[in-house]
C-alpha cells in the first residue's frame, strides 16, 4: 500500500473516529438538556440539570437503524411473550444501514407521558441531498417504528411525540427554526380530534464564529465551543465550566481531548495533501524549487522530498 492511499485510510479512520467522538460528547446528558430547554417548548425556562433527570436511560448513539423493517427488534422472553424495542443487536453486522446519530426517550414533566427525540449532527449543510427532505423521512421513522412498539393495532391515540433535532456547523450565519404541523381550515372550522404537535423538526445552524454568551444565542455558543476545531480543550472546558456550569469529570475531560487531537490531525493532514498538490503542480508545470519553496512557505529541501517521493511511486 503505497504513502498516498495510506493516509487516505488514516485519514478517513480519524474522521470517523472525529465524528463519533463529538457524537459522543453530544450525547452526555448535561448537553442533551441544554439543547431540550432551548427546543421543546414542556422545558423552556427550566435549569438543564433538572431537565437531565427527565433523559429516560442512556442515549443510545449510531445504534438504531434509521430503515424502515430495521429500527424495532422483536424477540421472546423467558415466559414466551414478545418483546419489541428499538433494534440495537448486531449494530455492527450490515454494515453501509444508515442508524440515527443520538435517540432516547424523555419523561415529561406530569410523570406519564414521553417524547422521542433523535439528534442528528452535520458537519455542515449536505449538498447532496435536501436536510429538510431527510429530517422528514426521520421524523416519520420516528413515529411509524412506534407500532408495535409504543403503541399496539389500532391505539394511534398512544403515539408519543417526536422532535428530530439536526445541528449543522460551519453555516453561515446561527440559525434555528421549528417545522412542524399546522391547521389552515379551508371551509367552517372543525374542531378536528388529535395531537397536531405529534410531528416536530428543529434545524439548528451553527456558524464558525463563536457568538458572544447571550441569551438568544446560548445555545449555539455551547455547540459552538464544544464541536470547535480551533479551541483547545482549556478553551472549550472554561467556557463549559464557568458559563454553563456543566460539570466535567475525568471522562468528559478525556473525550474532549482526545476528538480535539484528532481534529488537529485531521487539518494538518488536510493541509500537508494540499501542499503536496500544489508543490507538484507547479514542478509539473517547470517551477524551479526556490520559487515552489518560497509560495508554499517552506524549505527547499522539504520541497525536493516531495517531488523525490511522488516521482518514486508507481504510475
Amino acid at each position: 500500500m503505497n504513502t498516498e492511499i495510506t493516509n487516505a485510510v488514516t485519514a478517513a479512520d480519524d474522521k470517523s473516529q472525529y465524528d463519533e467522538y463529538a457524537k459522543h460528547l453530544l450525547s452526555q446528558k448535561i448537553i442533551l438538556a441544554h439543547i431540550l430547554v432551548k427546543t421543546v417548548d414542556e422545558f423552556k425556562g427550566m435549569n438543564p440539570k433538572d431537565v437531565a433527570a427527565y433523559i429516560e436511560g442512556e442515549p443510545y448513539v449510531s445504534m438504531v437503524p434509521s430503515e424502515p423493517g430495521l429500527t424495532n427488534k422483536e424477540k421472546k422472553d423467558k415466559t414466551g411473550q414478545r418483546i419489541i424495542g428499538l433494534n440495537t443487536e448486531n449494530s455492527e453486522a450490515a454494515e453501509g444501514v444508515i442508524r440515527f446519530d443520538i435517540i432516547f426517550y424523555v419523561r415529561m414533566k406530569d410523570g406519564l407521558s414521553q417524547i422521542i427525540v433523535n439528534v442528528e449532527a452535520q458537519k455542515n449543510e449536505p449538498t447532496a441531498y435536501k436536510i429538510l427532505n431527510r429530517a422528514v423521512f426521520y421524523v416519520s421513522r420516528l413515529i411509524s417504528s412506534q407500532k408495535e412498539r409504543d403503541f399496539v393495532n389500532t391505539n394511534y391515540d398512544d403515539i408519543k411525540c417526536v422532535f428530530s433535532i439536526w445541528i449543522c456547523m460551519n453555516m453561515d450565519t446561527n440559525s434555528m427554526s421549528h417545522i412542524h404541523l399546522t391547521k389552515n381550515e379551508l371551509l367552517e372550522p372543525c374542531g378536528w380530534k388529535g395531537n397536531i404537535s405529534l410531528f416536530n423538526i428543529i434545524l439548528i445552524g451553527i456558524s464558525n464564529e463563536l457568538p458572544e454568551y447571550d441569551e438568544r444565542y446560548e445555545l449555539h455558543r455551547l455547540i459552538g465551543a464544544l464541536l470547535s476545531r480551533q479551541l483547545k480543550p482549556g478553551e472549550k472546558l472554561d467556557i463549559m465550566e464557568k458559563e454553563y456550569d456543566i460539570p466535567v469529570n475525568d471522562s468528559f475531560r478525556k473525550d474532549i481531548n482526545i476528538m480535539c487531537n484528532l481534529g488537529e490531525g485531521i487539518e494538518e493532514m488536510a493541509t500537508e495533501e494540499v501542499n503536496m498538490k500544489c508543490i507538484m503542480n507547479m514542478h509539473r508545470k517547470g517551477y524551479p524549487p526556490e520559487l515552489i519553496a518560497e509560495i508554499v512557505e517552506i524549505s527547499i529541501e522539504e520541497v525536493n522530498t516531495v517531488i523525490g517521493k511522488k516521482e518514486s511511486l508507481p504510475a
